[in-house]
């Protein structure tokens, strides 16, 4: 306002006091009137809210003031405080460290969204490619026997051995685990399991044998799902239905018929022992392997028996004195590994079929089966010790996707979790192929020159195993080397990680990716499959590998419901023919002039990569020949490091035994795209290599068939699949028609 307005309005205003009502002007008083209303509104509001306020935080001091006067009886000093400021603290974490539990456990639980009661609804007789029974998988022809129908005995040897207080905790006992802890401690070692039935359960219904802490947590909220939703029996039942008891049966009735030949309520007390003495290491105890050791397991389960309560030494004496024996079976162990992985593809590809009682031709071969098996074995017995190394893992496929060999682990009785299908490790050099395949696709070649020299990405600077660096070379001699610099700038500068990502997607790798900088040197996790289809690729001159386990599937009246090669897409051209050439002129030097000189195939042109993770995690060697293609892996379950291990030492020799064995008495392929005789193998150091043995002795394989004599053969089946459906004349036909059948006859 200007200085001229406040006169006028205060002269207004006092004139407007001393004049009569009806003389007052209504252009000077009417304006004043709603400013003052709003004023006055205003002030009424901010009283109440100062009111309001100033009251509300006087009750509640005072409503404090009660509490703390009335918590104050309760006060308490001294080492009693100490107590409960200790269970305060305890309630606290407890409540915080319930909910980090409750989000670990999250995944787990989403298992239990999937129809897992009907999981084994499927019975499915397995073949090897050449029509022979390897194994079951399903519901074996032993139905589901209930608990009440069970041989009191048996559920009594069961309980005394695997869970004592099985009906009265909730799905974790605290005191068996704490009496176990006990015993251990006083053994020194580890002598009794903490793991209730339930928990058990819920590891071989949602999870894997898989040795971590993460595990643990969900074993543990999930058997408190299974105890929340299913009955004691009902549990029980199941524990006793899927379990894995050895000889390639699961389940106690399937054991029951395999091992004593005789339906599960018809087994004595001695057998009975002798089958609860399965769980807990069904290839240590298996009879028809150790009968020996399996009775003396028997018998400890016997003496359980008796310590539980359950039985009286008297009741027990007869079985101790007249042990169980079995029927006299093959110990040639079923390919248990390679049926888990074909019993999930049949399940995903007979899910629309109406018949689940199956006949499944799968694509294994026993015989390179027991090959790879027995070079993993031999492998790790050799030299596990001074590598510091207790699992392998290898697949093996023919070229044309068909898989021959699968090797999960060391042992299947022990841990039946499959790492060659399931268990991501960071493959490490061996994820190069991926960046130097796309670099062909994008106009490299095997010649071209690219600098090897220091390189940072964002706040990474990677480096080469000897830490140094050799300037202008060439991509040929770069993979050769396992040089790191290389893919790295590759993809830097000219091809990006989601094309590098795209190309080992399209190549075969399922595993999901996780997209950064780093993946060209393999730090994303990938399983041994992964890596054999991508492989897989090269061999086959750029093509879809097609990896497949199943040929057929067929049900008992012999009807073919499925074939790969009649229902299979035809195969999809990944890389084009020129890139796939360079990469296999490129990957054929590494056995003989890089880091893989250990995986030469005696007069046999071979192809690879070695890979070799951080701290000696993992090691891998996956390579192939123009028949075959393999992916070996050689790790710790726990992720401890090995003593020293590169993908050029064990995989590499494994890779060459199992190889050398697999290509005695056939005829060899051509690596496509590669004209060049087979180079001389350098006979300097390996690069990255280790100090073991330069060979694992070889294995022979035994001849059947002659080559000529297996082409024929070959040539008439494929001849005889092709020929035209035979039809009778007309009165041929009618004469072979059956005469029709007369009622009231009698047959002598």
């Amino acid at each position: 306002m200007s200085g001229d307005d406040e006169p006028n309005n205060m002269a207004g205003d006092e004139g407007s006091a001393g004049s009569p009502a009806g003389s007052e002007s209504p252009r000077r008083t009417r304006p004043d009137k709603p400013p003052r209303l709003k004023r006055h509104i205003f002030l009424r509001i901010d009283s109440w809210l100062d009111s309001t306020l100033w009251n509300a935080g006087y009750d509640l001091a005072e409503a404090w003031e009660e509490i703390t006067i009335f918590f104050r009886r309760f006060r308490v000093r001294g080492l009693k405080k100490l107590g409960f400021e200790i269970a305060g603290e305890a309630m606290t974490l407890g409540t915080a460290g319930t909910v980090v539990l409750l989000t670990l456990a999250q995944p787990a639980f989403e298992e239990t969204k999937k129809d897992w009661r009907n999981h084994d609804n499927f019975a499915v007789t397995f073949l090897d490619r050449y029509g022979n029974t390897i194994g079951h998988r399903g519901i074996i022809h032993e139905n589901s026997v209930p608990v009440d129908e069970l041989p009191d005995h048996l559920v009594k040897a069961v309980l005394a051995t695997e869970d004592r207080r099985f009906f009265q905790h909730f799905g974790i006992d605290f005191m068996g685990l704490a009496r176990a802890m006990t015993e251990n401690a006083k053994a020194g070692s580890v002598v009794q399991g903490g793991s209730t039935l339930t928990q058990q359960l819920a590891k071989n219904l949602f999870l894997t044998n898989e040795r971590s802490i993460e595990r643990k947590i969900k074993e543990a909220f999930l058997s408190l799902w299974l105890e929340a939703n299913l009955s004691k029996k009902e549990i029980l039942s199941l524990y006793l239905d899927r379990a894995y008891m050895g000889g390639g049966t699961f389940g106690a009735a399937a054991a029951a018929q395999f091992y004593f030949g005789k339906n599960i309520t018809e087994v004595t007390l001695a057998e009975a022992a002798m089958l609860a003495g399965l769980f807990k290491a069904p290839a240590k105890y298996a009879p028809h392997v150790n009968l020996p050791a399996a009775r003396a397991r028997a018998n400890d389960v016997l003496t359980n028996m008796v310590q539980s309560g359950l039985m009286t030494e008297g009741q027990v004496v007869a079985a101790r004195r007249n042990p169980a024996s079995v029927i006299d079976r093959d110990e040639k162990e079923a390919p248990d590994f390679f049926l888990d992985w074909a019993f999930e593809e049949v399940q995903r590809l007979a899910a629309r079929f109406k018949d689940h009682t199956l006949v499944v031709r799968t694509t294994i071969d026993l015989g390179l089966q027991q090959a790879a098996d027995e070079a993993v074995a031999s492998s790790l017995r050799e030299y596990g010790e001074s590598y510091n190394v207790k699992q392998g893992a290898i697949v093996m496929i023919e070229n044309g996707g068909a898989v021959r060999a699968m090797v999960g682990g060391r042992d299947y009785g022990e841990s039946q979790f499959n790492r060659a299908t399931k268990a991501l490790r960071q493959p490490g050099s061996s994820f190069k192929m991926y960046t130097y395949a796309l670099a062909m696709e994008n106009g490299y070649t095997p010649q071209s020159v690219v600098t090897d020299g220091p390189i940072s990405w964002g706040n990474w600077s990677p480096q080469n195993y000897g830490r140094s660096y050799a300037g202008r070379i060439t991509l040929e001699t770069a993979l050769a080397k396992s040089i790191n610099t290389i893919p790295v700038r590759l993809a830097k500068e000219k091809l990006g990680i989601d094309a590098i990502m795209a190309t080992a997607k399209a190549m075969g790798v399922e595993t999901p990716i996780k997209k950064d900088v780093t993946i060209p040197l393999g730090t994303s996790e990938v399983t041994v499959m992964d890596q054999a289809t991508a492989y897989a690729v090269l061999p086959a001159g750029g093509y879809q590998s097609r990896r497949h386990g199943v040929a057929q599937i067929m049900n008992y009246a012999g009807d073919v419901l499925y074939d790969f090669e009649r229902d299979s897409a035809p195969p999809e051209r990944i890389l084009t023919e020129q890139a796939a050439a360079y990469m296999n002129q490129m990957m054929t030097k590494i056995p003989y002039i890089g880091t893989a000189r250990r995986a030469a195939v005696d007069g046999i042109l071979t192809g690879g990569k070695t890979g070799t993770t951080q701290a000696y995690r993992d090691a891998w060697f996956v390579g192939y020949t123009g028949n075959y293609t393999a992916a070996v892996w050689f790790g710790n379950d726990d992720y401890t490091s090995t003593n020293n291990m590169t993908g050029g030492s064990l995989p590499a020799m494994t890779f060459k035994k199992l190889m050398d064995y697999a290509h005695q008495g056939i005829d060899l392929k051509p690596i496509m795209g590669v004209d060049a005789p087979m180079p001389e193998k350098d006979k300097a150091p390996a690069v990255a290599s280790a100090d073991a043995a330069d060979a694992l002795p070889p294995m022979v394989r035994p001849r059947s068939l002659s080559g000529q004599s297996t082409r024929l053969i070959r040539d008439l089946g494929q001849r005889l699949r092709s020929a035209p459906a035979l039809v009778l004349p007309a009165s041929q036909s009618a004469q072979a028609k059956p005469a029709p059948e007369t009622t009231g006859s009698t047959v002598p």
